[in-house]
């Protein structure tokens, strides 16, 4: 049986060279998938040959280089429609054939990616493990001891197989995080509303996300970007703000993380460990780590099931649970009876308490970059699933069920082996709309653990230089006069919440002007660079919301501009710098080093 190295650079590379055609890489891969199947239950449909052939033949009519995904082969989660294929979600009785795929399926198709089948779930997406589906228990792709994850069970072991490129999973509560850690790959829980959930099989309408599986984070980073689109199909579709596009994907640099003061490990020697290391590899790459107090996490988190949202995903099998019950499996039966019975008044107690959670939860990661977490706290066997089923599942959401409650963006990423082979992993997860800088710290990860990925191939370290800063919903300004802190127009970044980051000099290649004072009276530097006789000037490095800079921008007044301003380190971050005609009419004061020291001078002299 072939194998190819199905990442995007490599199946691009392979097609420009002409040693590859997207006709025969389908074609061995679904003769790979039949043949794994039986002992895998990954797919519950895979496209026969005349099912994929439109889409190979409108290929053969294209350029490649006009489509970004030309020939990429991906698989489809079973609650997400492809056209003209049935949608199951692991329950035969609820089996509809759509005429339409879903939005999310439509862009990728047009995009140049080839569906090569439908793929095995915990029924409804309701479970954690991938063992509650009818089409068969989905194997881990590593171990044979261990479920898969769910509920896009078989999406994440037909990446880790090597049968697709990538794969589309879902998750409202973790289900497309949990598979990827259990089977060594890149698992994307994008923002809310991010990807588009029309033509989605609901769990929890209002929670639910489309994910990706991947070998790697750059091709969920490229993944991300080339579906990231507002979808008038879907109600709970968000435009992308401009800080989260691929320009935010890059390496992250003098970063603050979260991790929680209460880590729970249930009883696992390894996690420990393991998570230790992750935690130390951020340190070593400039990271700093910060305890958060994690219990108003984890009480959100139980709201999920606890709570009158089972209620939400009760709704679309309330049909089949009072006409038909026998059609679902009886753990799925036993998740949803207590559905019913939730009042609209309980309904709004938890929404209550999810909010005030939530207030509590965002003020703790406001000042940080990211949180760390791991992604489950220690494996499950099926030997355990076999004796409970709800018990192991709900251990496995430990880390994931609050995510989408409280409107996070998270990545899974592989960072290490247990001793018995089985992946492990961690998770990364923040604010919303921060989902390319998350996956440019899964990629730090990723590339400095050294951990093998899909088919034991390397995620190589970035070569010096070769990738540029991660950036997310907060950004750097230098400011070098009035702005500093306790002075007269602090109160301007103050009030867009911003933060003091660092107290540092530009690099020596500025010259620093005492500007006439403005009509209110405010003295203020004027910055510029020179080629030959500069020095270092002493300047403040805040950090604000994204969405304050533009009101922050309008309070600048002429001559000053905003700029690219190099730092001592050599960093360039976003600064005060002034226009020539301004430093004409001011006085150069770079021999005092910084707006501060000239103050001290001018104050001293007037005593």
């Amino acid at each position: 049986m072939s194998s190819f190295d199905l990442r995007l650079p490599t199946l691009r590379a392979a097609y420009r060279a002409g040693t590859l055609t997207p006709r025969k890489l389908v074609a061995e891969l679904l003769t790979k998938a039949a043949a794994l199947n039986p002992s895998f239950n990954l797919f519950i449909h895979l496209l026969t040959e005349d099912e994929v052939a439109p889409y190979l033949d409108w290929l053969d009519t294209q350029d490649i280089e006009s489509l970004p995904l030309y020939g990429v082969p991906f698989a489809i989660k079973d609650n997400i429609d492809l056209a003209g294929i049935q949608t199951t979600a692991a329950c035969p009785a609820f089996a509809y054939t759509p005429s339409q795929s879903a939005s999310v399926v439509a862009q990728l198709i047009a995009l140049g990616a080839i569906p090569l089948g439908k793929t095995n779930l915990d029924q409804f997406a309701t479970g954690l493990n991938g063992t509650r589906s009818p089409y068969g228990k989905c194997r881990n792709s590593v171990h044979p001891d261990y479920p898969s994850g769910g509920s896009s069970a078989g999406s994440s072991v037909a990446v880790a197989l090597g049968v697709a490129s990538f794969a589309l999973g879902t998750d409202t509560a973790g289900s497309g995080r949990v598979p990827a850690a259990l089977n060594n790959l890149i698992g994307l829980k994008p923002t809310k509303g991010l990807l588009s959930t029309a033509g989605v099989v609901p769990a929890c309408r209002t929670l639910d996300c489309v994910t990706f599986f991947t070998a790697t984070a750059q091709e969920a980073s490229e993944l991300l970007a080339l579906s990231a689109r507002p979808d008038p199909r879907d109600a709970y579709s968000r435009a992308n703000p401009q800080w989260n596009t691929p320009r935010a994907f890059g390496g992250p640099t003098a970063f603050r993380f979260g991790v929680p003061a209460q880590l729970e490990f249930a009883g696992c020697s390894e996690s420990p460990e393991l998570f230790a290391k992750a935690r130390a590899l951020l340190e070593a790459a400039g990271g700093e780590a910060v305890d958060i107090d994690f219990e108003p996490f984890v009480e959100a988190a139980n709201l999920l099931y606890q709570g009158p949202w089972v209620a939400e995903r009760y709704n679309v099998a309330a049909e089949l649970m009072t006409t038909r019950p026998a059609a679902l499996l009886p753990v799925i039966r036993d998740v949803l009876a207590r559905a019913p019975g939730a009042t609209a008044v309980e309904l709004f107690r938890a929404q209550y308490r999810l909010q005030e959670l939530k207030a509590v939860c965002d003020a703790s990661i406001e000042s940080l970059d990211f949180v760390l977490t791991p992604t489950y706290p220690r494996p499950v066997t099926l030997d355990e699933l076999e004796r409970d089923p709800i018990g192991p599942n709900s251990l496995l959401g430990y880390y994931t069920n609050f995510m989408n409650l409280l409107d996070y963006a998270a990545v899974a990423t592989p960072t290490g082996f247990m001793n018995n082979g089985l992946p492990w992993g961690v998770t990364v997860f923040g604010r919303a709309f921060t989902d390319q800088y998350l996956l440019g710290v899964a990629d730090l990860l990723q590339r400095e653990s050294g951990v093998q990925c899909v088919g034991g191939l390397a995620v190589a370290p970035g070569e010096p230089g070769e990738r540029h800063t991660a950036t997310h919903d907060r950004m750097k300004i230098a400011v070098c006069g009035a702005h500093m802190q306790g002075l007269p127009l602090n109160r301007d970044l103050l009030a867009r919440r911003a933060r003091l980051v660092q107290a540092t000099h530009t690099a020596g290649h500025y010259r620093l002007s005492a500007l006439p004072a403005s009509a209110d009276g405010t003295r203020r530097p004027g910055m510029w660079r020179v080629t030959d006789g500069g020095a270092k000037i002493a300047v403040e490095v805040w950090d604000m919301p994204s969405v304050e800079f533009g009101s922050f921008i309008a309070t600048v007044p002429s001559p000053l501009v905003l700029g690219k301003v190099e730092l001592v380190d050599g960093s360039w971050v976003i600064g005060f710098l002034c226009e020539p005609y301004g430093v004409q009419s001011g006085t150069d004061i770079s021999g005092f080093g910084g707006w501060r020291a000239w103050l001290a001078s001018e104050r001293g002299t007037s005593s």
